[in-house]
């Protein structure tokens, strides 16, 4: 019998997976997601470019099958997968892997949801393949990152696509071989580069394809399409194409265990790797003797794996600001905070943020333990000087934001576009996702009546 593939062996675990192989902590772990991933996409979806992507939806999707969240519209599966994943990835809050690569909930459950709820699945059956979606995800980035990222191309929906797929595929009841295929053509599909940064809405449309292209190759696999089944180790392959070097050996570890599942979390409004240098400006904003007015020089040192990046100090637009290093620390030492109220036209043209954005200086310091690591020095005039220096910053596996700080979080986001009646019961659908018989009854939550 000839050697299976790596995706007929990825196929094979994921087609016999089930709700009793998960375990009681990755179930806890996916309806924690969930409810982040809800709040998020429901106030991405009253930003600009989620309301362009409903906009899109609603005029060009076609017949109406499932719910966009945050929009009375229905649409076919693919459209609101797109719609729902550009919505949910608009303000930066969305979720993020332990190695702050990539972000789980985008592709995977905007892919998962769309097709759950066209064929009114269960909410153990969503469970399942939310878990698959986001294990598939993540083996792929282990194989290929960081070869993958340093090459230009975006975690997210280069290898996301692979997760959005398995999630759609287990929703679908595909066998081992359709599954297969499925991954085949997602490969085909993979996508996504870093190009990404400054003042566009750029960004926020890479996971949208991600999603609906994962729904696509299962509904094509499901019909009968074939893809290749070499489509990761191929000499023309995934890994052959995105990455210098790979770990094919990463995406088959361990197949005859449970995943351990880890997903952190955003307390922030911009990308994680920010939120390190935030947790410093937090702690030495807290010291004593620290004064705003004072501030002399602000010197960051970063890990060699980040250094490059978010280093923008006159950021045009809160797309921009998101992803510069040195507005989110001004914004955090002068108001305490860093969300969605802070990203916007004030603080860009506040004096004191912009006097702060361009006295950070940020070297790099392969002397620090973790690849997000951030040390912070600020000296005053009077010649005191702060420091901190964060590893592990708010919301990541060592330093966990609670379900308590999670569901704050969700009513933040969830109360001003669905009213706090239905963000309540959404809430409760999601903690007892385990007992829905029918996903259409979650989805019915995520829009105004």
């Amino acid at each position: 019998m000839p050697k299976q593939t790596l995706s007929q062996q990825l196929a094979v675990r994921f087609s016999k997976l089930s709700y009793t192989h998960i375990t009681p902590a990755a179930r806890h772990s996916v309806k924690r997601l969930l409810l982040d991933y809800l709040g998020v996409a429901l106030a991405g979806s009253q930003s600009e470019s989620g309301l362009i992507a409903r906009q899109f939806a609603a005029v060009y999707g076609g017949k109406g099958e499932v719910q966009l969240i945050g929009d009375s519209a229905r649409v076919p599966m693919p459209v609101a997968a797109f719609a729902n994943a550009i919505s949910s990835h608009s303000i930066e809050l969305d979720d993020i892997d332990v190695l702050a690569l990539f972000h789980f909930s985008p592709p995977v459950y905007s892919a998962a949801l769309a097709v759950a709820e066209a064929q009114r699945a269960s909410g153990k059956q969503l469970i399942v393949a939310l878990n698959a979606g986001c294990e598939m995800m993540e083996r792929v980035s282990r194989a290929a990152n960081n070869s993958l990222r340093n090459r230009a191309f975006h975690t997210t929906p280069t290898c996301g696509v692979f997760g959005a797929t398995v999630a759609a595929a287990k929703l679908l009841q595909l066998s081992s071989e359709k599954i297969t295929h499925a991954l085949g053509m997602a490969g085909a599909q993979a996508s996504g580069l870093m190009e990404m940064y400054g003042p566009s809405m750029q960004k926020r449309f890479n996971p949208g394809p991600t999603a609906r292209n994962g729904v696509t190759a299962a509904l094509m696999a499901q019909l009968g399409f074939t893809g290749a089944d070499t489509i990761f180790e191929g000499e023309r392959g995934f890994l052959r194409a995105f990455t210098d070097k790979n770990s094919p050996k990463a995406l088959i570890e361990g197949l005859d265990k449970a995943y351990e599942l880890l997903i952190e979390f955003k307390p922030y409004s911009c990308a994680r790797p920010i939120h390190n240098a935030i947790d410093c400006a937090l702690s030495v904003r807290g010291q004593a003797g620290f004064d705003i007015t004072q501030v002399k020089s602000i010197q960051f040192q970063r890990h060699p794996d980040w250094v490059h990046y978010h280093q923008n100090k006159t950021p045009q637009t809160y797309h921009e600001a998101q992803v510069s290093l040195p507005f989110s620390v001004a914004v955090a030492l002068l108001e305490g905070q860093a969300l969605l109220a802070q990203y916007t036209d004030r603080y860009l043209r506040h004096p004191r943020i912009k006097q702060l954005s361009q006295i950070t200086q940020i070297t790099a310091n392969a002397a620090l333990p973790r690849g997000v690591s951030c040390k912070m020095v600020l000296t005053q005039k009077n010649g005191k000087r702060f420091s901190a220096q964060i590893d592990y910053p708010k919301g990541s596996i060592q330093n966990p934001m609670s379900d308590e700080e999670l569901m704050v979080k969700f009513h933040s986001l969830a109360n001003p576009v669905i009213g706090v009646d239905r963000a309540e019961a959404l809430a409760d659908s999601v903690w007892h996702l385990e007992k829905l018989r029918d996903l259409t009854e979650l989805m019915h939550l995520t829009h105004k009546k």
